[in-house]
This record gives structure tokens, C-alpha cells and sequence, in this order.
């Protein structure tokens, strides 16, 4: 394993990659939209060979006392050991949190759902809109295929039907969610003094610094994560954040093929 780590570490101090890929280049995206039948909304992304299921679905309930007039977003997320030997069965993990509050925070800060749409009886009923994230194989970048997976599910989902003060189960209605926007991720890692846009697993194992960063359609930047042991100069922010942007475009092309 160390001899492995050293290899990677060797061909990324000559910007290279194992895969042969550019430095700022995603790997392949496949996008398998309302795979889940009985789910609201439901996408299949693979990246690479990285694959994430993201199932909605919608409940009325009550709303948070502070905004009595929004629905709710909930985002959920599970590391099946399925998926690689390193996830464990039980409650979710630190990893699955953080994995879930990033998604979370992407689409929250960018306003993608209009939560006043979703109010039924202000102070009493409105819809929960759950996004649950299943990991089925980690290759690595887990963060920009769920986030992709979670916008894609959105757009398809359709409201259930509610009818007696009830969600009938099982009938859905031709209305979709209101959104305002497709926000995206893109993750960035550094490993010695380079920097590689969707890390593979193997990349992210011998990287010492990862960034995150979430924009909407108009190129606003909504949400950034930093993570690692070393940190980014101004120089290499700039940089990620105007190649996040531009990347950001080709995300939301692969939403519409």
C-alpha cells in the first residue's frame, strides 16, 4: 500500500493521472433517471465507477415553528459495505453525515426549492421533501455524484397525491417540485503541489487538502467545503473556483441529456 501511495503520489508531482485524464477533466457521467418506481423522484449516477442512488420522497407534516410557511428539506444519507470494505453497517457514520450536509447545504444555500410553494395551511401543514443518498460504489468522489444525483431526482420528482387530509399512497400527480435552479458540486483534491478535479478513491487516499464547491445556474457560487490537513492559497482559490464554475455548466448539461 505504501509503495502504491508513493506511485500515485510520483505521477500526480508531474500532473498526471492514472487514468490518463486532465487535470480539470470529470470522468465519465451516466445519468439513469426515475429508476425507483415507488419513489417521488428517483436518479442513478455513475461517475466512473463511482455509483449513487438518490430516491424522494414526501410526507405532510407540521412545520418548524421559525418558518411556519416553508416546506421542509431533509437529506439522508447510507454507506452500504456493499459499497467498499471501509463502510460498516449501523447507524450513519461521520462520513455519511458529512456526505449528507454538504448535498444539504448545496442545495439549500442556492435556493433550488421554493419551500413557500410547499406550505398547505400555514403553521400546520406543508410538505417534507426527504432526499435519501445511497452509496452502491465508492470510486471515489462521492460528494459531486450525490450532489448531481440529489438535483436530478428533484427535477423528476412529482408531489403525491393528497387528498382527505392524506397522502394517498402510491398515486402521484403531474405536479412536479417548484424549483428555482440546478445547483452542482465540484471537488477538487491537492496532492503535492497539483490539484485534480473528481478524485478517484485512490487520489483522494494520498491527498492532503479537498475543496468543494457548489453553484447555480447563473454561476453564484452557494456553498464551499474544505477538508484535508493542508489548506489552498489565494492563488489556487481563485483558480478552483472559476474552473468549479465553468465545470458547473457542464454538469448541468449531462441533467438534460
Amino acid at each position: 500500500m505504501i509503495v502504491r501511495n508513493q506511485y500515485l503520489v510520483d505521477i500526480a508531482s508531474g500532473a498526471k493521472r492514472l487514468d490518463e485524464r486532465k487535470s480539470d477533466e470529470f470522468r465519465k457521467i451516466t445519468i439513469e433517471k426515475n429508476s425507483v418506481e415507488k419513489a417521488e423522484g428517483s436518479s442513478l449516477v455513475r461517475l466512473g465507477t463511482t455509483q449513487v442512488l438518490v430516491g424522494i420522497k414526501m410526507e405532510v407534516k407540521a412545520p418548524f415553528p421559525d418558518t411556519p410557511n416553508e416546506g421542509v428539506l431533509m437529506v439522508g444519507c447510507e454507506l452500504s459495505p456493499v459499497a467498499s470494505p471501509e463502510f460498516e453497517r449501523g447507524p450513519p457514520t461521520e462520513d455519511a453525515i458529512e456526505l449528507a450536509r454538504v448535498v444539504d447545504r448545496a442545495v439549500r444555500e442556492s435556493d433550488a426549492i421554493d419551500l413557500e410553494k410547499l406550505c398547505i395551511t400555514k403553521g400546520e401543514k406543508v410538505w417534507i421533501v426527504n432526499a435519501d443518498i445511497y452509496v452502491l460504489d465508492n470510486g471515489g468522489n462521492l460528494v459531486d455524484a450525490a450532489a448531481l444525483a440529489t438535483t436530478s431526482a428533484l427535477l423528476n420528482a412529482k408531489l403525491p397525491k393528497y387528498e382527505d387530509d392524506k397522502v394517498v399512497v402510491g398515486e402521484k400527480t403531474n405536479k412536479k417540485l417548484p424549483l428555482t435552479c440546478k445547483p452542482v458540486t465540484v471537488s477538487h483534491v491537492k496532492i503535492g503541489n497539483n490539484l485534480f478535479v473528481d478524485p478517484t478513491e485512490d487520489e483522494e487516499s494520498v491527498s492532503t487538502a479537498r475543496l468543494t464547491i457548489g453553484t447555480k445556474d447563473d454561476g453564484n457560487i452557494c456553498a464551499i467545503q474544505e477538508g484535508g490537513l493542508e489548506g489552498f492559497t489565494m492563488k489556487e482559490l481563485e483558480q478552483l473556483l472559476e474552473q468549479s464554475v465553468e465545470l458547473g455548466k457542464q454538469l448541468r448539461k449531462s441533467l438534460k441529456e
